[in-house]
């Protein structure tokens, strides 16, 4: 169990992906490897929320107490939140992304027209955790948190959360996770009245039933401003890992003063959705990390083909061909190291590089490569266009 717990620690050290150091506890600090990977995630999220129709926003990391003690967070969640005082004014770190998107929306008068209003972020949070419990990016007290904040009409509710779970059900998917879904409901402690609270649960519930989600109920687990769907993704060693959440809230824009215009040219309340799908980009590669066992697809690998020259009369030739690959955005290393090449073929497999390019004097004459794959072996020769054009579509496909 002890080995399960910090496999990912283990593989992010050889791989060089984060590390983890005493000057800042259970802060990750990420290596140029595991940016690669953080911003791939990035760019796939990007790409899946604007087909989707998000407009992605940016709120700042620190905003004033009032704002939180407003929200109810500060009731609520205040002991495991940061402050600072600045300018003899109290501040909050935020630890959710929720207020500043409120105030993104309040920035200006709405109309019912703009209705569903799909705010996407990537919000940098931090949130106090014991020691004791920090777990590499398991657990952690600065996070990105892969946040979306919806504002809608009563009558736009069930569709919109149909969307999403729709939306959800692509990422997962798209990493070849299976995952259990529960419905969460009203905590001890929560804001706003019971009938509220029945009619949101009642909402999420009727979603799930006319989808035929399979789903379990999860008593008393909701967020203290509303009840919450809960998606856990099954890694390949069969383990569970709670990831995504959609939390429908009838409470926080009523705190905030949040409204729109209807079409009678009143002010109306919306009803906000709060959703996350990798719940935090970190968490998410921890889980990424144990589910491939850090062998990564093409398109995720920090270094997608390892550049093996047989001896130093090659190396020009294997500088030329790392150009070209990066000129095809293709990440590409050279291993111009004075060892033998079958060192450094295990060196690669190890470092679960998924391709090597061997040159020796053969490839160097005929402007071609010798192609192995990770686990495979050799492939064969081929021109350094035809490995170009292999990679880009196997990226592609993966993306």
């Amino acid at each position: 169990m002890e080995a399960e717990k910090i496999i990912h620690r283990k593989l992010g050290q050889e791989l060089e992906l984060f590390t983890s150091m005493e000057e800042a506890p259970g802060m990750p600090f990420f290596l140029p490897n595991g940016m690669v990977m953080r911003n791939e995630l990035k760019s796939f999220w990007r790409r899946k929320h604007q087909r989707a129709g998000y407009q992605e926003i940016k709120t700042p990391i620190m905003m004033k107490q009032e704002l939180w003690e407003q929200s109810g967070h500060w009731d609520h969640y205040h002991k495991n939140m940061y402050f600072s005082n600045v300018d003899e004014q109290n501040y909050a770190i935020k630890p959710m992304n929720c207020p500043g998107a409120i105030l993104v929306f309040n920035s200006k008068r709405r109309s019912y027209r703009e209705l569903p209003l799909r705010y996407a972020e990537l919000g940098l949070v931090h949130r106090h955790e014991l020691s004791g419990s920090l777990n590499g990016l398991l657990r952690v007290r600065s996070f990105t948190q892969d946040d979306a904040h919806l504002f809608v009409m009563a009558d736009q509710i069930e569709a919109e959360i149909d969307k999403i779970l729709v939306l959800i059900d692509e990422f997962y998917s798209h990493f070849g996770f299976d995952y259990k879904v529960e419905l969460s409901t009203r905590p001890e402690e929560y804001m706003g009245s019971q009938e509220m609270w029945e009619r949101a649960e009642g909402a999420l519930e009727s979603v799930l039933k006319n989808k035929g989600v399979n789903y379990q109920i999860n008593p008393g687990d909701g967020a203290f401003y509303g009840p919450k769907i809960d998606f856990h993704i099954l890694d390949s060693l069969g383990r569970s890992w709670q990831c995504g959440t959609v939390q429908l809230d009838f409470q926080m824009p009523h705190k905030l003063n949040c409204a729109y215009v209807g079409e009678d040219n009143k002010l109306h309340l919306p009803i906000m959705i709060h959703r996350a799908i990798f719940g935090s980009v970190e968490r998410f590669m921890a889980i990424l990390i144990e589910h491939f066992a850090g062998d990564f697809p093409l398109w995720l690998s920090p270094v997608q083909a390892k550049i093996i020259p047989i001896s130093d009369s090659h190396a020009e030739y294997a500088d030329y061909v790392k150009s070209q690959l990066k000129e095809a955005g293709i990440r590409a290393d050279v291993d111009f190291r004075a060892e033998k090449m079958g060192l450094k073929i295990r060196e690669a497999e190890k470092q679960k590089v998924p391709y090597m390019l061997v040159i020796g004097d053969k490839e160097m004459e005929q402007q071609s490569l010798s192609l192995r794959k990770r686990k495979e072996g050799n492939i064969g020769v081929m021109s350094i266009q035809e490995v170009i054009e292999r990679f880009i579509n196997e990226i592609n496909i993966g993306r």
